[in-house]
């Protein structure tokens, strides 16, 4: 199978970009032919306002050019990731010209909320869900620009009004049962959606040691919890959490006195740490999709310490492979920590069944599986025309 990638990288690295190489090198393994279209967003530097404005509406540089590898390389299937700014919806135009079916992975909220995460000010927001942001435009909710969220707007205005997402998509990919019910709430048609989740691949073996070390892995961010996470610990007596990570709210952690803070990881060091942790702490305060540290950690055989939020609910089996805890309650998150550290055989078996888990629904094997038979249902509802 010939399969065409298309992604826009984001201008700092994340989980989102890991996982379209992630699935590149899985369809190279079992023998496809992969092309690629990339763009990239540290090139934003280049663009006036003006013309990025109108390049996020239609981009006329990536029509021409799926249109071109469209004919020069006839792909059976084109696979959409991230279409923001540069790539544009206008690749789905091209596509259809020429009837080659599309599958869009949705690894965020942005077809409902313009800065993707339904959060504003900190707590959870769906005012724009199903109708037109004015209410993001006016908290200016996409790069703290009013300009910036009205541009976004209105590219969701058109592309809704020339039916770009009802009727230029073949069929969508939603990473959990969370993120498939936003989505047919927001006008997608739930017989369009296939739920498929991240898996990883890169798995260590079990092992049998354990410490009692709680980890925190990931960008140090307001919507991740960081607040709330030190606010929990503050109610607790002398526990301590190694802290993985990078972002703005670094300095928060760097001064805590309940903080080991270790910097930025390599991908390989930070599962070495997994496999011998206590538990992984998720303090998030906003809708996740599908946060594939919960895979991984779930790999290296490491239950989770969660908030009850968003897809989380539908990835941590509570007192099975893990503990939730509410989500805007730090009381309740000390109180979740404090039994994992004094009950940490029954941690441990919780591990056991996270690994199984990992075992059942997460590896490389399974996803192939479901990628393969979600690219051919789609491409034998579809004939192409060259």
């Amino acid at each position: 199978m010939r399969v065409l990638i298309v992604h826009n990288y984001y201008k700092i690295r994340g989980g989102e970009d890991s996982v379209v190489e992630s699935e590149i090198a899985l369809l190279k393994k079992n023998n496809h032919d992969v092309l690629t279209y990339f763009r990239n967003n540290s090139d934003l530097f280049r663009y006036s306002p003006l013309k990025l404005a109108l390049t996020t509406l239609w981009s006329i540089k990536s029509f021409k050019k799926i249109s071109e590898l469209i004919r020069e390389n006839k792909p059976e299937i084109i696979h959409v990731h991230n279409t923001l700014p540069l790539v544009s919806p206008s690749i789905y135009w091209a596509a259809n010209k020429y009837r080659i079916p599309i599958v869009q992975t949705v690894h965020n909220y942005r077809l409902s909320c313009l800065n993707a995460l339904f959060l504003r000010d900190g707590k959870l927001c769906e005012e724009c869900i199903g109708k037109f942001p004015y209410a993001g435009i006016l908290n200016s909710c996409y790069r703290a620009s009013r300009k910036a969220s009205a541009v976004l707007a209105f590219m969701l205005l058109l592309h809704r009004t020339i039916g770009t997402y009802k009727n230029k998509i073949s069929h969508y990919i939603a990473l959990s049962e969370f993120s498939k019910n936003k989505l047919v709430l927001s006008g997608v048609s739930n017989k369009k959606i296939t739920i498929k989740p991240n898996y990883i691949d890169h798995v260590l073996e079990k092992s049998t040691k354990r410490s009692d070390e709680l980890l925190y892995v990931g960008r140090l961010s307001n919507e991740k919890g960081i607040s709330l996470l030190l606010d929990a610990l503050s109610k607790l007596n002398g526990y301590k959490v190694t802290v993985i990570g990078e972002g703005p709210e670094l300095p928060l952690v760097q001064n805590n006195i309940n903080i080991k803070y270790i910097g930025k990881l390599t991908n390989e060091s930070v599962l070495k740490r997994m496999s011998s942790a206590l538990a992984l702490l998720i303090p998030s305060i906003c809708y996740e999709n599908f946060p594939r540290i919960i895979v991984e950690a779930y790999s290296c055989g490491l239950p989770v310490i969660a908030s009850s939020i968003g897809s989380i609910k539908n990835l941590v089996d509570d007192g099975e492979t893990g503990l939730l805890f509410d989500p805007i309650s730090s009381t309740d998150m000390a109180k979740k920590i404090d039994w994992a550290v004094s009950n940490q055989e029954e941690m441990k078996k919780m591990g056991s069944k996270a690994r199984k888990k990992y075992e059942n629904e997460y590896t490389a094997e399974k996803n192939y599986k479901q990628l393969i038979d979600i690219y051919s249902r789609t491409i034998s509802s579809q004939k192409t025309d060259y």
